[in-house]
């Protein structure tokens, strides 16, 4: 009994701070610096425009404390340690990278603080989780798109696939991927790396020798681009295939016309809305930015909007009961789609497949589920 009330009083404690001062504390656990802060800053606009025009719940503001991981696994853990311990958050959103959120998720579950990833797609993320959620498609679909797209559209037979050893989402998708090409019929060859890397040349020429018909790079906009470069200068001209890690204007930056012809698996093109919440984003964030948003930008905008909505339908900053609303989000109008989240925490939608044509992010297709 003893220990039953001293639970209650640190839920009641933490629901106190929460929304002290008049507001509701809200974390944001984002890579803000390091190699991905571009993934940070991209979802981070999303954010802060559904702030903009969502400002309050439960008559109550809604308080962003951002917090930055520095793009580091360790650091990804320590800062939802300090959004909960010191910040006192009733709910986190983040984080982005896979392996982020895989060690964040953790200390969020531990300490019953319900977390919602806008692009986490691993399924480790939530697996076995009560308080872990993401916004976003999994990889098992995302790597049956590649699949699909690579061998029905591109025509490929053969594929080479380059793996980011160190990165959780990098080795699922380059998984998920194979298992669906080679149930279709295509052949696979494998080639690793890891992030940080700079020189690709030894697997790009042990990967050309086989002729293949499209390489596929499930990893982040850093090595996709260097990859592509080194790609082209040794003669490839074929297609490259990637996962929505490919996404941030970094890569054309880095890869210039090389990566024109790389194809990639993405939640949103804004050419293309899904919804009328979708275009409401779109024009807003153009009249801020002069400039079309990514798909991060919209699922950062739609991960705000799904915990501000679980916490109206929970009407309570109860950790317990906005998990539980959460949980029972169904059909719920986002910027990037109607959301359903199933009972391990998944979002179910369609994925959009976009190319990179003339220093563009170019809508091709949508493949639902």
């Amino acid at each position: 009994m003893r220990k039953v009330l001293i639970v209650l009083s640190i839920a009641v404690l933490l629901m106190t701070v929460a929304i002290a001062a008049g507001t509701i504390k809200i974390g944001v656990a984002f890579p803000m610096t390091g190699n991905i802060a571009a993934f940070g800053e991209m979802t981070l606009q999303g954010v802060k425009i559904a702030q903009t025009l969502y400002p309050d719940v439960l008559g109550k503001k809604i308080e962003l404390v951002v917090a930055d991981n520095r793009s580091d696994k360790t650091e990804a853990a320590n800062v939802v340690s300090r959004l909960i311990d010191y910040n006192h958050v009733a709910a986190i959103i983040g984080e982005i990278a896979s392996s982020h959120s895989l060690a964040g998720g953790a200390i969020a579950e531990q300490k019953h603080i319900p977390m919602l990833s806008p692009a986490s797609t691993n399924p480790l993320v939530t697996q076995g989780k009560h308080y872990i959620f993401r916004a976003c498609f999994i990889d098992p679909f995302q790597g049956h798109v590649a699949a699909v797209f690579a061998y029905k559209n591109l025509k490929a037979r053969t594929a080479v696939v380059f793996t980011d050893v160190v990165q959780d989402y990098s080795v699922g998708l380059s998984n998920f991927f194979i298992k669906d090409f080679v149930a279709k019929g295509g052949k696979v060859f494998r080639e690793f790396y890891q992030s940080g890397d700079q020189d690709f040349s030894a697997q790009l020429t042990d990967a050309l020798a086989k002729s293949p018909d499209v390489l596929y790079v499930p990893g982040y906009y850093p090595e996709i681009a260097l990859m592509a470069r080194q790609a082209r200068q040794l003669g490839y001209t074929g297609p490259i295939l990637a996962g929505d890690g490919a996404e941030a204007p970094q890569l054309i930056k880095i890869g210039g016309s090389a990566v024109n012809g790389v194809y990639y698996t993405s939640h949103f093109n804004a050419s293309h809305p899904f919804t009328s919440v979708g275009k409401q984003f779109v024009a807003k964030y153009e009249s801020i930015y002069k400039a079309s948003p990514s798909a991060l930008a919209a699922l950062g905008f739609d991960s705000y909007l799904l915990l501000r909505d679980a916490i109206k339908r929970a009407n309570s900053v109860d950790p317990a009961k906005i998990a539980e609303a959460l949980r029972n989000t169904k059909n719920f109008e986002g910027a990037t789609g109607y959301i359903t989240i199933d009972k391990y925490g998944n979002t179910i939608k369609s994925a959009v497949v976009n190319e990179v044509k003339n220093g563009k992010f170019t809508y091709v297709t949508t493949i639902n589920p």
